[in-house]
């Protein structure tokens, strides 16, 4: 069964990455306890100030439940906060 991958790119200053990464492990707790279909999240540095997210869904319609949600809960709002500008947004499927 192929699963719904979602590739998000994003910057973040280089004195907000200490926060990024100790908000982490409080978003991915987020997003086991509330978002339906979270199979797990892989981050990526990529250079001084971008990353990218690779996170997968168990379908497409469980992605955009999550993405409906938005910064639902203290976890993810703290991570998304730390986050300056996002790059690109795609989505996809892994077989």
């Amino acid at each position: 069964m192929a699963t719904t991958v979602e590739l998000t790119r994003f910057r973040v200053a280089p004195w907000r990455t200490e926060a990024l990464l100790d908000a982490r492990p409080a978003m991915l707790a987020d997003f086991r306890a509330d978002r339906e279909g979270f199979l797990g999240a892989r981050l990526v540095r990529l250079g001084a100030d971008e990353w990218l997210d690779i996170v997968d869904w168990r379908a497409p319609e469980d992605l955009a439940a999550s993405r409906a949600k938005g910064g639902n809960l203290p976890g993810i709002r703290a991570f998304f906060a730390a986050i300056d500008e996002l790059i690109s947004s795609e989505e996809g499927q892994e077989s």
